[in-house]
């Protein structure tokens, strides 16, 4: 009996400690900025809009993107701490297109 009750309180420090360490850094979560930009792209044809897509996601930070060949925009989602506008604007125009950030 006194062998089970030992057990049973080791088991309740471990979940104890377990749970508390849980709590202590669930609190101090860093919240990772998400921003999104706009671009006008010339784009001639919807190969050009597909080189953007292949490419585009294997740049640092990018979340999520949308590429629309019919109004020439691509709208990127990006994490500030790893990336900014300036980075994907050249990605882009790395890519043989003219870019300019559409403000609004």
């Amino acid at each position: 009996m006194k062998q089970i009750t030992k057990n049973l309180k080791t088991a309740i420090m471990a979940l104890s400690l377990v749970v508390l360490t849980t709590i202590a850094f669930a609190g101090n979560k860093d919240v990772k900025k998400v921003d999104t930009v706009v671009f006008k792209v010339e784009m001639d044809c919807m190969g050009c809009a597909g080189k953007i897509e292949k490419n585009l996601p294997y740049e640092k930070g990018v979340k999520n993107f949308k590429v629309d060949f019919k109004n020439q925009k691509v709208s990127i989602t990006y994490k500030a701490d790893k990336t900014n506008k300036d980075n994907l604007k050249k990605a882009i125009e790395k890519l043989k297109f003219k870019v300019e950030e559409i403000k609004g």
